[in-house]
């Protein structure tokens, strides 16, 4: 028996049917959309309409006279009441047909339907690449398959994988790609959905940095030890501009700077590190949700992403592994519309308000504090996982280290609300994050001495702006994982230390920093980002053993 799909939502007015008509005289796909509420008999007066308008199209320059459609709808191969609405033909429970001419289809009611399938516009041989676009309704994507071809001419297909992340191999370069979804849930199967990339896979740009760095991740840790990752990506908003591109990084070819070739570059470095915790800086909107939320997802991983602000479409993204950990709180600081209003920031809200130059810079950034509770699944430990991308400006030293204050007062606040909710629980702090702050800064000096004396240099780098006598301290015993590197970020214009990963000395240790790359590859094509390095940035990647 042939099968037409229909297809409603519950709370909906509206039903979707589809069904192909395939002989001597027609070889077409019907698709109507109807509501709910009309009759059977004004149903079939309309597929039949459909039909033998199709099949008058098909006659019209034949002598011979045109054969007219019959149409019925059937309940339990029973023609219905042409009373009857369709609402109630569809939900009475039992099995429903639609019979046109000789030609008799089961109708299955909202079986799994592929909406949108599309294919990344760049392939790299030996990176992983997925559906650039996947959306689908009643559909269980876990379960569904996904089959890939290669073509030279894209008329001869040669089947080459399984599974919704596929990696091309070289013996794939300079083939067109074709994914096949046959979409599935848990009880019905829906018709298959194919489509044909626009372009051909291209050679890798050979054996990237990261790639050595990954000699030292290729095992998932266990037990009581943890990898954490802390890497600024650089976000195509900041990328796709003329500026960007002759003036930011002149050096780096325009298909390097591109989003779809970072990805590749960046997913495949991410996957490799085998990492429990991945905390990311300057993740667009669009890539979490098309790109890392998608690929890590069917690797996985659990995701979370916290933009800076409304008007802001980048920000703080945090993924773990769900097989050693559970996401028991996330949430988002956003400072400017904190500091003047919660109770914890107001001695320091006190004093930015005297300088009215200072408050209106400091309430005007979109800087913000992503903070995570992680609940370990092989033990009772917590994690306290904070994410924050700092101020940038060269003259912002001081609006850096007053979000720097406030981001540690706020964890001592979370900490210490985190103890009281789950009391004979450990909770442990980890700090992440692109700080914008280098080692001399009083950032860096706050976070690893416990305290900054309220005369700091950093409060004055802005004359105009100047706060002083800010004294901060707090009860946290941190280092940084990686320490103090000589570049963790490295163009032409600027290189240096920027980047850390903050953890509590007195709950953790250290049992393996991943080298980062060499001063000779991070300028092997000028500076980075290039066309083997994705970001500006450079990943922190390092275990941690619970003590």
């Amino acid at each position: 028996m042939d099968t037409a799909y229909l297809r409603h939502c519950p709370d909906g007015e509206r039903f979707d049917i589809t069904f192909e008509l395939k002989d001597e005289r027609l070889n077409r796909q019907f698709n109507l959309s109807r509501k709910l509420s009309e009759t059977v008999d004004a149903f079939v007066v309309r597929v039949k309409a459909n039909v033998d308008k199709a099949l008058s199209k098909k006659k019209k320059k034949k002598d011979a006279p045109v054969q007219l459609a019959t149409v019925a709808l059937l309940l339990d191969n029973q023609e219905v009441s042409k009373d009857w609405t369709c609402e109630r033909v569809f939900s009475a429970g039992a099995p429903v047909q639609l019979a046109i001419n000789e030609r008799t289809f089961n109708v299955v009611i909202n079986a799994p339907l592929v909406v949108t399938l599309n294919l990344a516009s760049s392939f790299l041989a030996t990176f992983p690449t997925y559906p650039a676009k996947f959306e689908s309704l009643f559909t269980e994507q876990e379960i569904s398959e996904f089959v890939w071809f290669k073509s030279k001419d894209e008329t001869q297909w040669e089947q080459v994988g399984q599974g919704f992340i596929y990696t091309p191999s070289n013996s794939d370069i300079d083939c067109y790609l074709k994914l096949s979804c046959t979409p599935k849930n848990h009880s019905l199967t829906g018709p298959i959905c194919e489509t044909v990339s626009s372009g051909k896979v291209a050679a890798s740009p050979g054996e990237c940095p990261f790639e050595r760095r990954q000699a030292f991740t290729k095992e998932n840790l266990q037990g009581t030890e943890f990898r954490v990752v802390s890497y600024n990506i650089l976000a195509d908003l900041y990328t796709d501009s003329d500026y960007t591109r002759e003036v930011l990084f002149p050096y780096c070819p325009p298909y390097a700077l591109s989003i779809d070739y970072r990805k590749q570059l960046f997913l495949k470095e991410i996957i490799g590190y085998h990492a429990d915790i991945i905390c990311l800086q300057e993740v667009d909107r669009k890539v979490f949700k098309y790109d890392l939320n998608t690929a890590l997802s069917h690797l996985g991983y659990e995701g979370v992403l916290h933009t800076k602000g409304t008007e802001v479409a980048e920000g703080l993204a945090l993924f773990y592994n769900t097989a050693r950990f559970i996401l028991l709180d996330s949430q988002k600081l956003l400072f400017s519309e904190e500091i003047p209003r919660n109770p914890v920031f107001a001695d320091i809200w006190d004093r930015i308000k005297e300088n009215p130059k200072l408050s209106e810079r400091i309430l005007a950034r979109t800087t913000a504090l992503q903070v995570n509770l992680l609940g370990a699944l092989e033990s009772d430990e917590l994690l306290v996982v904070a994410n924050t991308h700092l101020f940038f400006h060269p003259d912002a030293d001081h609006i850096r280290l007053l979000h720097g204050c406030l981001a540690i007062r706020y964890l001592q606040h979370v900490v210490r609300t985190v103890k009281e909710r789950y009391p004979g629980k450990r909770v442990s702090l980890i700090f992440c994050g692109d700080f914008n702050s280098v080692p001399t800064c009083g950032v860096y000096q706050l976070y690893t001495t416990g305290s900054i004396p309220g005369d700091v240099i950093d409060y004055s780098s802005n004359p105009e702006e100047a706060i002083c006598n800010i004294n901060m301290t707090h009860p946290f015993k941190l280092a940084s994982a990686c320490g103090t590197p000589k570049y963790t970020n490295f163009t032409v214009a600027f290189a240096d230390c920027l980047d850390y990963i903050f953890y509590e000395t007195a709950h953790l240790k250290v049992t393996q920093v991943v080298p980062l790359p060499s001063e000779e590859e991070l300028r092997a094509n000028s500076a980075i980002p290039s066309t083997v390095f994705p970001s500006d940035h450079v990943a922190l990647v390092s275990d941690l053993k619970w003590l």
